[in-house]
């Protein structure tokens, strides 16, 4: 993409952003309390209007991911444990080499019990399986591809969970019953396919030496990182051997590695004129 061109920006809700920019900036210090001022900053850069910026902090503090801290007459967050190692759990696939292979062979099974009247924890339960790469494939039983790390992905609601509500187990494909059909039956596949058409459709002619002021590479990156989550969510890395030959994933791949890495000085140096903070730049 040229100077002169507009990207068309997808809708990104401010909930995708702030976790982009809490993994992206915040998660390598999790100790350092991050001003609300700076988080409303970079998110208004990136459309989000100051009420929803706050509305969503405060939802994270309700669910444990963050914690608020007032300095002199500001409020400030702060990353806790258990939204540490959520977001770093996370972090491998947004900064790994490999976002779109199973980590591990075979599959990980899970089943949950959730009383109906507990209902917003039953759907926290459901966003986390589904981020895991998870698809339902029948009667309360989940499948997802790998050795998938549960019990991490699942610590900020392990204190709202009943003893034994969450079941999980490890499986492998028994020749005379191939996956294949339920991995069709479980996943869209074309959706998915769907998805990295449209990342690449919003991405792949952006050229991060036309970001030149160091507020438009932050915004920008934690855009990317946005959009990125989203398709990570949506693809969970199914086997190769089940995809076609054209698939996309490693494309999306390549742009975003492309972008995360061009965007790296400018975002981090934005962000930490915006905290008084050393910019952290990484390998």
């Amino acid at each position: 993409m040229t100077a002169g061109q507009e990207r068309v920006a997808p809708y990104r809700a401010p909930r995708e952003l702030l976790l982009a920019l809490l993994g992206d900036h915040v998660l390598d210090h999790p100790e350092r309390p991050v001003r609300a001022a700076a988080v409303i900053t970079v998110l208004e850069g990136a459309g989000i209007a100051e009420a929803a910026v706050r509305a969503s902090l405060s939802r994270l503090v309700r669910q444990g991911v963050l914690a608020s801290q007032r300095h002199g007459r500001e409020i400030a967050f702060r990353l806790t444990a258990a939204g540490a190692a959520l977001l770093a759990q996370g972090n491998e696939r947004v900064r790994g080499d490999h976002p779109f292979s199973p980590h591990g062979g075979g599959w990980t099974l899970v089943t949950f019990s959730i009383p109906e009247g507990r209902r917003d924890l039953r759907h926290r339960v459901r966003s986390t399986l589904t981020w895991l790469g998870f698809a339902p494939l029948r009667d309360g039983l989940w499948l997802a591809p790998g050795e998938v790390d549960l019990r991490t992905s699942l610590l900020p609601l392990i204190g709202e969970l009943d003893d034994g509500a969450v079941m999980a187990f490890r499986a492998r494909e028994l020749e005379e019953f191939p996956m294949a059909p339920s991995v069709h039956q479980a996943w869209d596949i074309e959706a998915i396919r769907a998805a990295h058409v449209a990342f690449l459709g919003t991405w792949e002619d952006v050229d991060a030496a036309d970001v030149t002021a160091r507020d438009a590479a932050l915004v920008t990156r934690i855009e990317l990182v946005a959009d990125w989550l989203e398709l990570l969510g949506t693809d969970p890395g199914l086997p190769p051997e089940y995809m076609d030959v054209d698939w996309p994933a490693a494309a999306s791949a390549r742009v975003y590695r492309r972008l995360r890495d061009g965007l790296e000085a400018g975002a981090s140096a934005a962000f930490a004129t915006l905290t008084g903070a050393a910019p952290a730049l990484r390998d």
